[in-house]
Formats: structure tokens, C-alpha cells, sequence
């Protein structure tokens, strides 16, 4: 009696988190996958940290081929790896986990790659080797920031957090050009970068605003935030009115996702407005 053969395994991939009902990478994945034609399943993941040991285990024998980590699992997502990338391990946290055919988990961090490309898709003609770039805050998210805006080869970074400490630490966990000054010291500074960054979740809806005199914003600036809800937060929509051009922080979620989806799902997607409005839908 001739055996049936085997049917191809359906890919499967999703994002880890706690919460994680929140997130908009499902939709997003989805989007890219009916848009290509591609069968798979991107799926929210709600697991604890102390689960985070067995998960990773079980995954890949259900058949997923990897995940992207989100709070409070990137850093937890390093030490359990196998094999860590040059950026994630300059980072210090990972957000794409990668299961091997060989049985090995590959960690990478592709915050500070969406963060580049998000710039470079929004404002072609933004040179990183222009000027300086201030940054705002010192937690995980500008870890990506910095290491990207120092391979990018932007010759000096200003950074600022409300706990100097903070930053003086982030500082010295990277080799290049940065000053650290303190909180109050920043708004008489924003005007020396050519690129200025909000790195915290100021601004954020259900968050504290960005309390900062912003005055010193001008034309020949590009101002980014990282902050996504609302697209346009108070310091975009008031760089915006002095001049200065000004990128969302949607565009760091959709391009962070791109290596995700070539190693999973086998194509490279394209980030265009039909993705941004897929996702904000």
C-alpha cells in the first residue's frame, strides 16, 4: 500500500511578549503575507518571562521558524540564545529570534535597522555625516538608536535623560563621540543637531508629555520620534511648524520587521503607504 506523502509544513512565525495583545506586527505580517501570495501564520504570543525557557523550546517543535521579542523579553531573549549577532550583541537585547533547522537560536536586533531605514525611505536627502544628532532618553530603544546612528557615521551624538546616570552608563557602552548633559540643559542644545531623536515614550498616548522648550528647533533640522500613537506627537507637529522636517515612528515598526519576514516566510517585503495604512487601519 503506497503511504501518503508528507505535506509541506506551513510556515509559522509570531511575536512574544507580555502584553502582547497591543501589538500591530500581526497585522502587519498578515498584510505582507496576502499581499505576496505567501501561506503562513503570524501569530501574538502572550508568554511570562519565567516561561520564556520552555517557549523557546517548544516553539520551533511546533513547527515556528522564529519570533520577534517585545517587553519584557529582549533581553532575557540574549542569554537564551545559541548564536547572537554583531548588533544585537552592541545593543545589549535582541528582538528577532531565529530557530535553526540545525536546533540552534539565532538572536538579532533589528530596532536600530528599521530606525535607519524608516529615515532614509522618509528624507533621501538626510546625510548622517552632516552634523551632530541629539537624543532623547537612554532606555533600550536608544541602544538601537545610537548604534545605529554611529555605524550610519554620524560624527557626534548629544544624548540627555532625565537620570544622568543613565546615559552616562549607555555612553560608555559605545565607542564614538557622545556627550551626555543633563535634562535641563537639553532644550538650549536641540538647535546643534542636525538630526534631533525622541527616544522615550514621552508624548506617548497614556503617557506623560514631552514637557521641553522646543524653541530652539530650526529649519535645517530633521526631527524623529520614536513614539507612534499619536503618528504626530507635540514635538513633531511643533518641529513641523518651526520649519524642521519631521519622520513618525511608524516607519521604525514596519522596517524592523522586513529581516524577520525574509528569514521566515522566504520573501522580502516592501514597506510603501499601502503597508502604513494596512497597519493604522
Amino acid at each position: 500500500m503506497t503511504q501518503p506523502s508528507a505535506l509541506p509544513q506551513l510556515p509559522l512565525a509570531g511575536v512574544i511578549g507580555a502584553p502582547i495583545a497591543h501589538s500591530k506586527s500581526p497585522v502587519l505580517f498578515r498584510h505582507w503575507l496576502d499581499q505576496m501570495g505567501l501561506t503562513g501564520h503570524y501569530v501574538p504570543l502572550h508568554i511570562e518571562p519565567e516561561d520564556m525557557k520552555e517557549a523557546l523550546k517548544t516553539l520551533p517543535k511546533m513547527g515556528f521558524r522564529g519570533v520577534n521579542a517585545t517587553l519584557p523579553h529582549k533581553e532575557m531573549a540574549m542569554d537564551l540564545a545559541d548564536e547572537i549577532s554583531d548588533r544585537a550583541q552592541k545593543i545589549g537585547a535582541a528582538n528577532t529570534l531565529t530557530f535553526r533547522p540545525d536546533g540552534t537560536l539565532h538572536a538579532d536586533n533589528t530596532d536600530g535597522f528599521g530606525f535607519l531605514e524608516n529615515l532614509r525611505q522618509s528624507t533621501p536627502d538626510w546625510d548622517p555625516a552632516s552634523g551632530p544628532a541629539v537624543i532623547l532618553g537612554a532606555g533600550g530603544a536608544a541602544r538601537a538608536v545610537i548604534c545605529s546612528l554611529l555605524d550610519a557615521g554620524v560624527p557626534r551624538l548629544i544624548l540627555s535623560n532625565r537620570t544622568r546616570a543613565r546615559a552616562e552608563d549607555l555612553a560608555q557602552a559605545f565607542d564614538g563621540d557622545i556627550e551626555v548633559i543633563d535634562w535641563d540643559k537639553a532644550p538650549a542644545r536641540l538647535g546643534e543637531g542636525r538630526l534631533v531623536v525622541n527616544t522615550t515614550a514621552l508624548g506617548m498616548a497614556g503617557k506623560a508629555p514631552l514637557e521641553m522648550d522646543l524653541s530652539e528647533l530650526h529649519a535645517d533640522q530633521l526631527v524623529t520620534d520614536i513614539v507612534y500613537t499619536p503618528l504626530e506627537t507635540d514635538l513633531l507637529r511643533t518641529a513641523a511648524a518651526r520649519g524642521c522636517q519631521t519622520v513618525d515612528g511608524l516607519g521604525m515598526l514596519l522596517h524592523q520587521a522586513v529581516p524577520g519576514f525574509e528569514r521566515w516566510f522566504g520573501a522580502t517585503p516592501v514597506v510603501t503607504d499601502a503597508t502604513r495604512k494596512a497597519v493604522l487601519a
